[in-house]
């Protein structure tokens, strides 16, 4: 079975990450989900951003968590992308709107009136301020659109293993990710992970560690593997039967996979 492909923070590797723009641009090439940054502002929003700091890509060395929604409404997070952009005469004229902070929400609304099946990963980002807040208000939010039940297009994401067993708690019926980010976590890890939880270990580690990817394929779990973005790396993947590829390329990706 062909390996899904999910855009990491949207099609990011030509549009702004984590815009609606991204978003969109991802669902037109086709690719089979999207993938998030979750983190909560001052006032109680879910918003989709890596950062803490909005200095890398919002031009203000403020701490996103410590911002209203309606003062993160008034910064725009494109123009890092492209800050050439406005010296280009041919450019298009872009809709501003597309390179706002995105709300979770949002991006729900987006996903569920698409048309077609689009598989959503979150990832929760931790350590935060507000802690378990974080997957409360996730959990919320799912329950909106219905999707907290075991036939939900969203799997929830961490490198925080306590984040994950506050989800399964709230929603047992959801798809868990243990995010792994050094293959020396592994053995750690191994023996205290559910039963059903699914593994999200890192290209690099993959790459660097083969006794590290063998275990992987070894382990019996569905593997979602960030970030696939080359050739190398694909074949790597499909080597190991992984069952998700998350990548800032969905178009190359899908081509690649004749798709």
């Amino acid at each position: 079975m062909a390996p899904l492909v999910v855009a990491h923070r949207g099609a990011s590797h030509g549009v702004a990450e984590h815009t609606l723009g991204a978003y969109l641009e991802a669902l037109d090439v086709g690719a089979d989900g999207l993938e998030c940054d979750v983190r909560l502002t001052a006032d109680g929003h879910l918003v989709c951003y890596h950062d803490r700091s909005l200095w890398r890509t919002g031009s203000t060395r403020s701490v996103l968590s410590t911002m209203d929604l309606a003062d993160l409404d008034q910064l725009e997070f494109a123009s890092w992308k492209n800050p050439w952009a406005d010296l280009d005469d041919e450019a298009p004229v872009r809709d501003t709107q597309l390179d706002r902070m995105l709300t979770l929400r949002k991006l729900l609304e987006t996903v569920a009136d698409c048309g077609r099946r689009v598989e959503l990963a979150i990832e929760t980002k931790h350590p935060t301020r507000y802690a378990g807040l974080v997957e409360r208000r996730l959990v919320e939010e799912l329950r909106r659109f219905g999707w907290d039940r075991p036939d939900s297009p969203v799997r929830v994401m961490s490198f925080s293993y306590v984040a994950l067993q506050r989800v399964e708690r709230l929603a047992p019926g959801l798809r868990l990710v243990m995010l792994i980010d050094r293959a020396r976590h592994w053995p750690v890890l191994k023996p205290v992970l559910g039963r059903t939880w699914e593994l999200g270990p890192g290209i690099d580690q993959l790459t660097r560690h083969p006794q590290f990817a063998r275990r992987m394929q070894r382990s019996g779990r569905r593997l979602n593997v960030w970030t696939v973005n080359d050739d190398a790396q694909l074949q790597l993947c499909l080597d190991l039967g992984v069952t998700t590829l998350i990548t800032d390329r969905p178009a190359y990706l899908l081509e690649q996979l004749g798709r």
